[in-house]
């Protein structure tokens, strides 16, 4: 009885980080928030979530961070209503699935790279279905949930 502990145990520690864990982004890793960055690059392998966070770390006295729209973003302009962040050390959770952009508001400094724009993906939405060929086992987060949930319950009961 004992084993099968373990056994469901063991599957619960599995399954619960893949539903419970958001990831945190240091912006341009250990070069942070800065000129000369190429952060689309940067950006481009990562698969940015609902509940992800992005951290922006610079000098405060010479950047700035400012959440802008796609127009603002492409114009390099940081419109006098936008959300200024100055701390030097900020997060910004993402929230919301869609096109996300941000800025640096110093002048001249989107102009030469220091501009950031991702694609944010809601895991939690449902998902498009697989074409034929690709279908498989897939498990939603919410049924990830409810086994996690259950799977424990008979752990411990």
């Amino acid at each position: 009885m004992a084993s099968n502990r373990f056994v469901i145990l063991g599957i619960a520690v599995i399954l619960l980080p893949t539903i419970a864990m958001a990831t945190e982004y240091i912006v341009g890793d250990d070069k942070g928030w800065n000129i000369g960055v190429d952060y689309q690059a940067w950006a481009k392998d990562k698969m940015f979530n609902v509940g992800d966070s992005l951290v922006f770390q610079y000098d405060a006295s010479k950047h700035n961070v400012v959440k802008v729209n796609g127009t603002a973003f492409k114009d390099c302009l940081a419109p006098p209503d936008a959300g200024l962040l100055t701390s030097g050390n900020d997060t910004i959770v993402l929230q919301t699935a869609g096109n996300k952009w941000y800025l640096c508001g110093k002048v001249g400094h989107c102009a030469k790279g220091q501009k950031l724009s991702i694609s944010v993906m809601d895991m939690s939405a449902p998902q498009p279905s697989p074409s034929s060929a690709a279908r498989g086992i897939v498990f939603s987060g919410s049924f990830q949930l409810l086994a996690s949930a259950f799977v424990l319950l008979k752990a411990f009961v």
